[in-house]
């Protein structure tokens, strides 16, 4: 995650003394009806790291010409000036938080803390360093394994968070800014919150203060065990604005375990397109309330097709669990084995009914869609727009390809997303993937251009670097 110090208070104000009785360090003592945190500090503190590593960064070279010029004499100025100057390589520091979860060295942290890393060093709070090794990560969930070479460490405990009710204490232990061993507490404010940006992850949402430098930090409830590992923040500022978002322990844990086992997590595949239930929705569907994740379409060959499924079907339960939101059916899907079996409670024709379904892997359906399409261009995977989405969109034949995977940069920096229909690069119009390949070879390195994306029913422009 991406200083300002205060003073205490002046002096001449009061100071007020309170007797604490001692209490059992699973349970933290009260103060006038607010939970003391020093014991959670004391016994878990210790095994909490500060996260430092070095990256290697394109920067330098040719800058970017300013908009109004474009088009003026002065962009063959430009042109000749600078030419194309090359990008120079050079270091970058950065920092983030983690934590120890077996005596002989293994650290979790996110996967974002330690992206494009040269070298790692975890910091105990004994101000021991040990260089890290990354074991394995998952940038879809944002989770990393570490390890370093040491015996009889500290470790956390995991706690359950489906326990946590929202307006229940927590506390966040982190290296905020740079500052190790800076401990922050607040509320649970919400659970199950999706973000757009992440479809497997149903987020813990509290006020906890978390900054740049948290990052990968634990989030303990008031038994002193890890229920989140502290991901992200909402900000206008970059900042702390009052919101922050954890990973729940049990979903981070269950990567990290098919990390140790597999080398990578492995992902269960439906097959379908889904999304929210609208009150008018529910009533045409004739349900109670709007719930569960409407099925628009259903992918051809996919474990949905293969199941009955049709585009309709509200799904509404998986495996006895409510989906209450479209948000919660990928992290449900995400979370089963490919060739497990899975029971999913749908609403059809206003009746409910079980469908069972072959669950399958995330990973066969993109090397398959990868190698049906394996046009990559810009950092994505692009690939024809289907049919019916032409038809729902309006959109003409011969224009536009569709996003079936962002793989790198530049399309992840300017925030294209899996799913994004491309209309134009630098305002010529796209009209196939081979055709999009031959217009950004075509344009100048190093240059930001303008591509127009439809995203759902709406349309915007990205700013997009050629590489």
């Amino acid at each position: 995650m991406q200083r300002q110090s205060s003073r205490g208070m002046a002096a001449g104000g009061f100071f007020l003394l309170y007797l604490l009785l001692a209490v059992p360090a699973t349970a933290p003592a009260q103060q006038d009806g607010l939970p003391d945190f020093t014991s959670i500090v004391e016994d878990q503190g210790k095994a909490v790291v500060n996260i430092s590593t070095t990256q290697k960064v394109q920067g330098g070279g040719r800058p970017d010409l300013p908009p109004q010029f474009e088009g003026t004499p002065f962009e063959e100025f430009f042109e000749r000036f600078f030419g194309d100057l090359p990008r120079r390589e050079h270091e970058t520091q950065s920092l983030g938080s983690g934590f120890i979860i077996s005596q002989d060295g293994y650290i979790v942290t996110n996967a974002h803390v330690i992206k494009n890393a040269t070298e790692i060093v975890v910091q105990l709070t004994n101000r021991q360093q040990h260089q890290a090794e990354v074991v394995g990560k998952d940038e879809t969930l944002d989770v990393a394994l570490l390890k370093v070479d040491a015996e009889d460490l500290p470790t956390v405990e995991a706690g359950d968070p489906e326990a946590l009710s929202v307006g229940e204490w927590v506390v966040a232990i982190g290296s905020p800014f740079g500052f190790e061993n800076s401990v922050t507490a607040g509320i649970v404010s919400a659970k199950g919150r999706s973000l757009p940006t992440d479809n497997y992850v149903n987020f813990i949402q509290t006020d906890v203060a978390v900054n740049p430098g948290n990052s990968g930090g634990p989030l303990f409830n008031l038994d002193g065990e890890v229920v989140g590992i502290n991901a992200q923040i909402f900000s206008q500022s970059g900042g702390f604005m009052g919101l922050s978002f954890a990973i729940p322990i049990d979903v981070a844990m269950d990567a990290v375990e098919q990390i140790q086992e597999h080398g990578k997590v492995q992902r269960g595949w439906l097959g379908v397109y889904i999304q929210d239930v609208s009150p008018d929705l529910a009533e045409s569907f004739g349900m109670d309330k709007p719930v569960g994740a409407l099925v628009a379409r259903v992918v051809e060959d996919s474990p949905a097709a293969e199941s009955g499924l049709r585009s309709g079907d509200v799904i509404v339960e998986v495996n006895g669990e409510e989906v209450r939101t479209s948000g919660g059916l990928p992290p449900k899907i995400g979370r089963l084995r490919p060739g497990s079996d899975a029971s999913l409670t749908v609403v059809r024709d206003g009746e409910r009914q079980e469908i069972e379904v072959a669950v399958g892997s995330q990973d066969r359906a993109r090397r398959a869609a990868e190698e049906e399409h394996p046009e990559e261009v810009l950092g994505m995977r692009v690939r024809p727009v289907a049919e019916e989405d032409r038809g729902d969109l309006g959109l003409p034949e011969g224009q536009g390809v569709q996003v079936a995977r962002v793989t790198g940069e530049p399309a992840r920096s300017a925030g294209v997303r899996r799913g994004d229909i491309i209309l134009k690069l630098g305002n010529r119009t796209v009209e196939d993937p081979a055709s999009m390949a031959r217009l950004a070879a075509d344009l100048p390195s190093g240059r930001v251009v303008p591509m127009l994306v439809r995203r759902g029913q709406g349309a915007l422009f990205l700013p997009i670097r050629i590489p």
